[in-house]
């Protein structure tokens, strides 16, 4: 017995060791803010004993996966649909449309976004890779399209004139899609940190801007802000909130565009309305949602109402269809955010996967309903 609890402890040390060593060498796992750094945020209130937080107390969920409780009534064993039945029906990408003088808004799925404004190109939250983690055999599948848009979506590209990273969780910075990007994007735009990750990947320091919530800067002649959410961050458990997360302000010449990044719901919307609102056009999360983690994402109500609080003319919900990340039908999320729009008068509009959206159009919600299939 006692050999037996010795071997199985040194297996348990070995196997711990070479999971942390596995860590620290594979690059997708990002990397770790320089000692400068650190003492530079320690000044700031959003920094407090070596982490970030949120500006009001935020419960943080770590629970084992095959914990499927819903935020629903719905027990874990009677939720259906959690991963589309048959490929998803998405639009062939019009690239002339996209490189047009239109100011206009492409949807990758999930929280990726090519929007043009004031003829510059920039990518949102790039996860353009087929699976959610930092290896490709383990993680989370994206869904099968009606047509294989993302096979070669990088390589179609036009050149980028500037990334923005909302925060560093997998679903939203992919290491194989930013390495794939450097050569393509002039410059990326990230929360306080989040250049540690770059950098390990090889994007040029001179690259980037890390910017503080409320913090501004001009860039082409665009208003570019980084703003408030209530999320959290890491890539691997030694790094929890080390780096910070937020959303973005992008203000044009005859679009304002805000997008939420992931975030619970909070007072934080009110004061970005008050700030930088009203927005022709709003990019709010409001999926995987769950009763596990409730302070750090939105049901889509609260994501209406999110829209209502920034001053959105126009709003789109985002952090869908691409993943299954939470216990809900992966069509739910949209369904709701359309019923409660209905009742609260607010201008939804639903594009499918890879459609270009001229936002000096006419924004309405199609009358097809592309996720009912």
């Amino acid at each position: 017995m006692k050999k037996a609890a010795a071997y199985t402890f040194c297996f348990l040390l070995l196997s711990g060791v070479g999971i942390i060593l596995f860590m620290d060498i594979h690059p997708a796992f990002g990397g770790i803010p320089t000692t400068e750094q650190k003492e530079a945020y320690r000044e700031l209130d959003n920094y407090v004993d070596g982490n970030f937080v949120n500006d009001v107390p935020t419960r943080r969920a770590f629970v084992d996966p095959s914990d499927t409780t819903s935020t629903t009534n719905t027990s874990a064993s009677e939720v259906k649909d959690r991963n589309p039945v048959s490929p998803i029906p998405v639009y062939v990408i019009d690239w002339n449309k996209i490189n047009s003088e239109n100011d206009s808004l492409t949807w990758f799925g999930h929280s990726a976004f090519l929007l043009n404004v004031d003829n510059k190109q920039l990518l949102i939250d790039p996860m353009l890779g087929p699976v959610v983690s930092p290896v490709s055999f383990v993680g989370r599948n994206r869904y099968e399209y009606s047509e294989d848009i993302m096979l070669h979506l990088i390589d179609e590209m036009p050149p980028i004139d500037a990334v923005l990273i909302t925060h560093d969780h997998y679903d939203h910075l992919d290491y194989r899609s930013i390495v794939k990007l450097n050569n393509k994007v002039s410059h990326f735009f990230v929360p306080l940190g989040c250049s540690a990750h770059l950098i390990r990947w090889g994007i040029p320091e001179e690259k980037i801007t890390e910017l503080n919530w409320w913090e501004e800067t001009e860039y082409q002649g665009l208003t570019v802000a980084l703003t408030p959410s209530r999320h959290s961050s890491g890539r691997n458990p030694f790094n929890i909130d080390t780096t910070l997360w937020g959303g973005w302000v992008i203000l044009g010449n005859k679009t304002r565009v805000y997008t939420s990044g992931d975030s619970g719901y909070g007072p934080h919307f009110k004061q970005i309305g008050d700030k930088y609102g009203p927005f022709d056009i709003t990019l709010i999360e409001g999926a995987q949602y769950d009763r596990n983690w409730p302070d750090l994402h939105m049901v889509p109500e609260q994501a209406i109402q999110a829209n209502l609080d920034v001053g959105g003319k126009t709003m789109m919900l985002m952090h869908w269809g691409a993943f299954t990340l939470a216990n809900h039908a992966w069509n739910e999320p949209i369904e709701r955010a359309l019923k409660e729009a209905k009742i609260r008068e607010v201008n939804i509009i639903a594009p499918m996967i890879g459609e270009t959206v001229l936002l000096d159009s006419d924004l309405q919600t199609s009358p097809t309903s592309w996720w009912d299939f």
